[in-house]
């Protein structure tokens, strides 16, 4: 094996008879440098805007979710919550009770949902980051107050300074009415703040107090969540147990990723078919590294015919060959992965890449995971062994073409 690999370095270092397959080899190691490149930065791109949307789900997300199995809202007494919060590794819990409802704020209409969150929710949740504008109050006095997402905002159209115009919520009616009377419960909440996580929730919710919400639902004090955060350090699985045993069966415990485990896992799908596709570049590459090694046997003709009559075996002039194809293909992988380190650091260092105004972020998100330069290198060299394995068998059949001559 150390034979054939330091011929296959001869091979490709030495010098051709031809200075075009020079050329050709060249064009060839270019080829998967920028593939190789690619692949990577394409992966890392996906893996910035994953991680980038991860926190911002956690700023208002909790970091687990109590919620029934089946059903929407549940009673739960407050030594209940007591005893969670007492639970080691829970800093606090907050209850929460949402549905979905008809918004109307001036001449304008949006279906969307209503949340009502209690005093904890702030502590629960990272909520106060994400208000970019006015101030998160949810109740002054008498006065229900309400911080909207961006997105419904925008939507509505809702001026969150205006203290004389408040959004109209209506809720159906859940017992049923006559003809003539109205089928909708409305209660009124004036616009404090508006908070931004750059998801789904923008476009979504409005928050208010517990007790606006629950009033509008007439839930009866029912909650429909209870939010937890956990310290860092947290054994989420002996939190999950304790929890199970102090509120019995019924219930589904969700961590960070399970609240947000469908969209995560369309992303990820999407980063893997997006590799695949740009991976068919790299066959396209490989057409030209098999018209690079094929012209490389050519023109070791008598090369391959003295070897053989040295007792060199048809496997080992395969393994010849082989080893020149995935001599090429680790060349450019090392260029490749090389140039997209120094694209990532620029990258990262001075934005190159930007992204249109109204994103939170000014230029693309970026982040290398080293599961991905394994998959990327795994790809790149599969692919050049692959394209190897004709010319090489080319080379094995020469000494019958030779003898023919």
């Amino acid at each position: 094996m150390k034979l054939t690999f330091e011929i296959a370095r001869r091979y490709l270092l030495g010098k051709k008879s031809n200075n075009a397959i020079n050329i050709i080899t060249w064009i060839s190691i270019l080829g998967i440098t920028i593939g190789t490149a690619a692949l990577i930065l394409i992966l890392s791109v996906f893996n910035g805007f994953e991680s980038l949307l991860s926190s911002l789900f956690d700023s208002f997300n909790p970091d687990m979710k109590i919620v029934l199995d089946e059903g929407k809202s549940f009673y739960i007494d407050d030594e209940t919550v007591k005893q969670i919060k007492a639970i080691d590794g829970v800093v606090a819990v907050s209850k929460t009770i949402e549905e979905t409802a008809l918004f109307e704020y001036k001449d304008a209409q949006e279906v969307g949902t209503i949340k009502g969150v209690d005093s904890e929710y702030h502590n629960a949740t990272d909520i106060y980051t994400t208000v970019k504008r006015g101030d998160y109050i949810l109740k002054e006095g008498n006065i229900n107050y309400a911080v909207i997402g961006a997105g419904m905002r925008t939507k509505l159209g809702v001026n969150y300074n205006d203290v004389i115009t408040p959004i109209s919520i209506h809720m159906p009616l859940r017992k049923k009415v006559g003809l003539i009377s109205n089928p909708f419960k409305t209660l009124e909440v004036y616009p404090s703040g508006v908070f931004s996580v750059q998801s789904e929730a923008d476009l979504q919710y409005i928050i208010s107090n517990y007790e606006f919400v629950n009033k509008l639902l007439s839930y009866e004090n029912k909650t429909s969540a209870l939010e937890l955060r956990l310290q860092e350090d947290y054994d989420e699985d002996e939190i999950r147990s304790s929890i199970k045993a102090l509120m019995g069966p019924g219930y589904v415990i969700k961590n960070s990723y399970q609240q947000n485990e469908a969209y995560l896992k369309i992303m990820n799908i999407e980063k893997w078919v997006s590799y695949l596709i740009a991976s068919l570049t790299m066959v396209m590459i490989a057409f030209n590294m098999v018209g690079c090694l094929w012209m490389i046997v050519l023109d070791k003709r008598k090369d391959i015919s003295i070897l053989k009559s040295m007792g060199m075996t048809v496997r080992q002039i395969k393994e010849i060959f082989i080893a020149e194809g995935m001599l090429i293909g680790m060349v450019g992988v090392l260029i490749g992965t090389a140039l997209a380190l120094f694209m990532y650091f620029l990258q990262k260092q001075f934005g190159l890449v930007s992204i249109p105004d109204g994103f939170m972020v000014r230029s693309y998100p970026i982040e290398l995971k080293l599961i991905d330069f394994s998959v990327v290198i795994a790809t790149v060299l599969g692919i050049s062994y692959i394209a190897s394995i004709l010319p090489a068998r080319k080379a094995a059949r020469m000494e019958t073409q030779l003898r023919s001559d």
